[in-house]
C-alpha cells in the first residue's frame, strides 16, 4: 500500500480495533471522491470511525445528530433579519465543512433527508434561491441503525443512490474487544495525529481520477451492473450511477494498492460495496434463503473476468 495512505491505515487502526478492512474501504471511498453510509447497531464505532478518519486527513469535521426534529435550515443554513443593516444576512449551515457526519440518517424526517440530496449530487446548498459552493474536498459519512430499530424508516432509492459505497462494521472479535476495553480509559481518539493534508488528499484524488483502465475492465463492469437487472435474484437493479461508483472506488483500491492500473480484482473486492445497497433481493432470492453478499458472490461467479 501507498506508505502515506497506510499511515493513515495504522493511525486509524489504532483507534478502531480489528476492521482493518473496512478502514481500506472508507478511505478508497474518500480517495474516490464518494460519500459513505454505516449501516449497523448502534455503538460498534461508526461515528468515532469518522471522527478518526477527519482527524488523520486535516479534515473540518461537523455532525449532525439527526433527529425527527432536525429541519434543512439546520443542515443548508438560513437568512437572518439584521435589524442595524436592514438586510437579510446568510448564516451557513452545518454541511459547510470538509466531513459532515450525518449521524442516524433514517430517524429524521424525509424532509431533511432530502436537504442532502443536491448537497451530496452538485456539492452545493441552494437557500433563498441562492446557490453556494461547498468547500473542497466534501465528503458525507452517514449511519444509520438497521430498518426496524425503533424510530427509523427506510431511506428512499434517490438517497441511497447518492452514496457511494454502504458498509457495515460488525461486532468485534473477542481479542479486539478485550483491546477495545484496555485502551478505553485512555481517550486514545485525542492522540490521533494528522498524516496527510488536504492538499495531498486532492492529489491523491487527481491520481485516482487519471488512472488507466484498460476497456476490457469498463466491459466488465458493465456487465455486472447490467446482470444485476437482467438476473432473478434481484427485484431492482442498479442505476448508471453505480456503474460509476463502482469506476471510481475499483481506481482508489488501485491507488491503496500503488498501481497505476486497474484489475479484474480491484472491481470484485468492491462489487457488494457499491451494488448492494442499490439493487434488492427479489423474492426467488429471498426464497433460496440468499443474502446481499451471497447473491452478489453469485452474481460474479456468473460473469467472465477480464485477465489481469
Amino acid at each position: 500500500m501507498n506508505e502515506k495512505l497506510q499511515a493513515v491505515c495504522d493511525e486509524v487502526n489504532t483507534v478502531i480495533k480489528g476492521k482493518e478492512d473496512v478502514v481500506s474501504k472508507v478511505l478508497a471511498a474518500v480517495i474516490a471522491g464518494g460519500h459513505i453510509l454505516m449501516e449497523d447497531i448502534p455503538g460498534v464505532g461508526k461515528t468515532t470511525l469518522a471522527t478518526t478518519f477527519a482527524k488523520s486527513m486535516s479534515l473540518n469535521y461537523k455532525r449532525v445528530q439527526f433527529t425527527p426534529d432536525v429541519l434543512p435550515s439546520d443542515i443548508l443554513g438560513f437568512s437572518m433579519y439584521n435589524s442595524q443593516t436592514k438586510d437579510f444576512e446568510y448564516r451557513e449551515g452545518s454541511v459547510f465543512c470538509n466531513l459532515f457526519l450525518a449521524d442516524e440518517i433514517n430517524r429524521t424526517s424525509p424532509k431533511t433527508q432530502s436537504a442532502l440530496l443536491e448537497v451530496m449530487e452538485e456539492q452545493t446548498a441552494t437557500v433563498d434561491g441562492v446557490t453556494r459552493k461547498l468547500p473542497d474536498p466534501f465528503i458525507v459519512i452517514a449511519t444509520e441503525n438497521p430498518y426496524g430499530s425503533s424510530g427509523t424508516q427506510m431511506l428512499p432509492e434517490s438517497q441511497l443512490d447518492r452514496f457511494m459505497v454502504c458498509l457495515s462494521m460488525g461486532y468485534p472479535a473477542h481479542e479486539d474487544a478485550v483491546k477495545i476495553l484496555k485502551g478505553n480509559s485512555s481517550h486514545p481518539i485525542d492522540k490521533v495525529k494528522e498524516i496527510i493534508t488536504v492538499d495531498e488528499l486532492i492529489e491523491l484524488r487527481k491520481n485516482a481520477n487519471d488512472m488507466y483502465v484498460r476497456d476490457e475492465i469498463y466491459e466488465y463492469i458493465v456487465n455486472i451492473v447490467e446482470a444485476t437487472r437482467n438476473n432473478d435474484m434481484f427485484a431492482m437493479g442498479a442505476s448508471p450511477r453505480g456503474t460509476i461508483a463502482m469506476l471510481r472506488m475499483a481506481k482508489a483500491m488501485a491507488v491503496l494498492e500503488g498501481r497505476d492500473f486497474v484489475t479484474a480484482k480491484d472491481v470484485q473486492s468492491v462489487t457488494k460495496d457499491t451494488l448492494g445497497h442499490r439493487v434488492k433481493l427479489s423474492a426467488k432470492g429471498k426464497a433460496q434463503g440468499l443474502n446481499m453478499e451471497q447473491a452478489m458472490r453469485l452474481l460474479l461467479n456468473s460473469i467472465a473476468a477480464p485477465r489481469n
